[in-house]
């Protein structure tokens, strides 16, 4: 089991209520929602391995390079060495680092690598394993990976974290009319707001999936521009004939890394905390008691 980290504590953050404090009166309500999730998805699918995927860089340059836009409109402070600085509301920065120290306590793999974003990480650890993997991510782009024949899916958290929507090839294929591979295609095409991707003007998503229908893939579509005899209508052909320059590079930002350079490392689940009195330590500092508690037990079972 694969965890988009980031992706979930910001879902945490903003699911749990800001009331949910320590007894100094800090905010833990994403460490807090975060634990309870972990915990949950131990007792429900009890996956043998478990890592906490991390954003070493959130806007990594050789994406920027390629397509500028990209994420721009959440950077908050620009750095002339090492990533940008990510908008983040201001009572849930804090609260990252006690999520690391949280999942050290307990024993679970935190794994980033530079240069790199933890989609990038997940792909990579993807690519590697040899049994089913479970990514478990608010983040669609990950759709691509999902892959039936090798036991690739993606759980989607729906409302808060109780709710998971399983994703699998029927699922795509239903909801775009794509497999993964295909989902990469498809998100270029329709652009993607939250990530600063232009997208091609005026193909959304019901467009995209039915010229990926009627085309295949991506150079498909792009060899029906240059076929007179093709049945693109005149703005579609316009348009994406326009698009020329984004679409060679978007494959390269939207598609995730696959053989990212990364440390080795224990992916295993304990079954109890590692480091038991540092756990404690961090439930007293930041009235975790409950939270610790769950998690203890799903580790157990």
């Amino acid at each position: 089991m694969l965890l988009d980290t980031a992706s979930l504590y910001f879902r945490a953050y903003f699911g749990v209520p800001d009331s949910v404090r320590a007894p100094d009166g800090s905010p833990v309500n994403a460490v807090r929602g975060l634990m309870d999730f972990i915990a949950r998805l131990v007792q429900d699918h009890r996956p043998d391995d478990l890592v906490a995927c991390w954003d070493n860089d959130w806007r990594p340059e050789w994406r920027v390079e390629l397509i500028p836009s990209y994420k721009a409109h959440r950077v908050a402070v620009e750095t002339e060495q090492g990533p940008d600085v990510e908008e983040v509301p201001d009572t849930l920065s804090p609260q990252v680092p006690v999520i690391e120290e949280v999942l050290a306590a307990v024993g679970i793999a935190r794994i980033g690598a530079d240069g790199y974003e933890a989609d990038d990480v997940i792909g990579t650890l993807t690519a590697r394993a040899e049994g089913p993997v479970d990514i478990v991510t608010g983040d669609r782009d990950l759709f691509q990976l999902v892959d039936d024949a090798r036991g690739r899916r993606v759980l989607y958290p729906l409302k808060g974290v109780g709710t998971l929507q399983t994703t699998d090839e029927a699922w795509l294929r239903e909801k775009y009319g794509v497999d993964g591979p295909g989902y990469v295609d498809l998100a270029l095409l329709r652009g993607d707001p939250s990530d600063g991707l232009p997208g091609v003007p005026g193909i959304g998503e019901k467009t995209a999936a039915k010229l990926l229908d009627a085309y295949g893939d991506l150079a498909g579509i792009m060899a029906a521009v240059d076929d007179r005899t093709s049945k693109l209508t005149p703005s579609q052909r316009k348009r994406l004939d326009e698009a020329r320059d984004y679409v060679a590079v978007a494959p390269k930002v939207v598609r995730v890394a696959t053989d990212v350079p990364l440390p080795d490392f224990d992916p295993s689940l304990p079954a109890e905390p590692r480091h038991p009195a540092e756990l404690d330590a961090l439930a007293a500092r930041w009235g975790l008691g409950g939270a610790v508690v769950r998690l203890r037990s799903a580790l157990q079972h």
